[in-house]
């Protein structure tokens, strides 16, 4: 999956041939990766895959989910000119675009870990980018949420509008999903809540509520079933998700890791 990705995404840039190497003829080159802002590190794995098929040597100096600061040489790229002036957009949108949600991501675990409290990403993904950009949350330090729909059973407010008997809902899916896959509850109102919890759910996610309506459900659960996850979830930012992660909830999700990362600054430079 990793190597047509990577092959796709070069073939986009180059099209039908760099027009640069039709001038002159190719020469030894080396290069650096410099990072003009601090950050954290994330596409890797992605970049050794088309150093692999493109036959530039690659020597890295930060790993996966390691910390940059401005000014630190992140890599350094040997081989032949006209490889290297060919892929270097594709490297930095590629070593960009995952290190600048590594970033995002980290901002976000630092402020909830102390709580004890997990940071899972959405399904808020750009289109066929899902599994690039949850790898990038990984290396922040976030946990993945579902892959897709088949990951596990996840009820939705929009699902419980068809749904007249959620416990008997619950009681055919056990019999119906993978032993495995677990079933989780999106609840608006602790009324919903409750009654997702005795309904069987193994997870309870507070879409929407404030903290302290949210611990609230939290005390609830630990009074009567201590089994039970929870999970917040909707429009927590930056500036609030302390106060979630005080709530006493297992896990607090966030499509902003994705969604509202902006990019940092990396840039290639010829020796």
């Amino acid at each position: 999956m990793i190597k047509k990705f990577v092959i796709e995404t070069l073939a986009e840039d180059v099209g039908r041939g760099d027009l640069y190497a039709l001038v002159e003829p190719s020469v030894d080159a080396s290069a650096k990766i410099i990072a003009k802002s601090d950050g954290i590190v994330a596409g890797r794995k992605y970049i050794d895959v088309l150093s692999e098929l493109e036959s530039f040597k690659l020597v890295w100096f930060k790993s996966d989910s390691e910390v940059f600061l401005k000014g630190d040489v992140i890599a350094e790229i040997s081989g032949d000119s006209h490889t290297i002036l060919r892929i270097e957009r594709t490297l930095l949108n590629m070593l960009l675009h995952a290190s600048s949600i590594a970033t995002l991501t980290r901002k976000y675990v630092d402020i909830v870990e102390p709580y004890g409290v997990k940071l899972l990403d959405t399904r808020k993904t750009r289109p066929q980018l899902r599994v690039f950009e949850k790898y990038a949350t990984r290396c922040g330090g976030a946990v993945n949420h579902r892959m897709g729909l088949d990951d596990s059973l996840m009820i939705k407010d929009t699902h419980l509008k068809t749904i007249k008997d959620l416990k008997n809902y619950i009681q055919k899916a056990r019999k119906q999903i993978p032993f495995t896959a677990k079933i989780e509850v999106e609840a608006e109102t602790f009324k919903i809540a409750r009654e997702a919890m005795a309904s069987g759910a193994d997870i309870v996610m507070c879409d929407n509520m404030k903290p302290e309506q949210i611990a609230e459900i939290v005390a609830y659960r630990n009074e009567n079933f201590a089994h039970i996850l929870l999970e917040a979830s909707g429009n927590i930012s930056l500036d609030t998700i302390e106060s979630y992660a005080k709530s006493g909830v297992d896990a607090i999700s966030s499509g902003s890791l994705i969604h509202q990362a902006n990019w940092i600054d990396l840039s290639m430079k010829m020796d």
